[in-house]
């Protein structure tokens, strides 16, 4: 576990807008978990506001994107779940 590395890829995570409804994917509580090893593995488990969602494939990759710029992280794996289920009440308050 590296939780400083995890620290540091949520915090570029904020970053990835969803570009329907304008806020990051952190704050709309996509993000599930994020894992770092300490040689610099990171996986993250999100989710899309709906399942078949049209932007689902361009939300993984700019969360792929964002997470491998991160000083540090030497490999990134995005796994898409719906598991639990997205819901408005997981966006973060203003």
């Amino acid at each position: 576990m590296n939780a400083g590395l995890e620290r540091l890829v949520e915090i570029a995570l904020r970053d990835v807008l969803d570009p329907e409804i304008g806020r990051s994917v952190v704050d709309l509580g996509l993000i599930y978990a994020i894992a770092a090893t300490p040689d610099g593995r990171v996986s993250i488990t999100m989710t899309t506001t709906t399942r078949g969602c049209p932007l689902a494939g361009f939300l993984k990759e700019a969360v792929a994107m964002a997470a491998g710029a991160v000083e540090g992280v030497t490999a990134v794996e995005v796994t898409l779940t719906y598991e639990p289920a997205w819901e408005p009440a997981m966006i973060a308050a203003e």
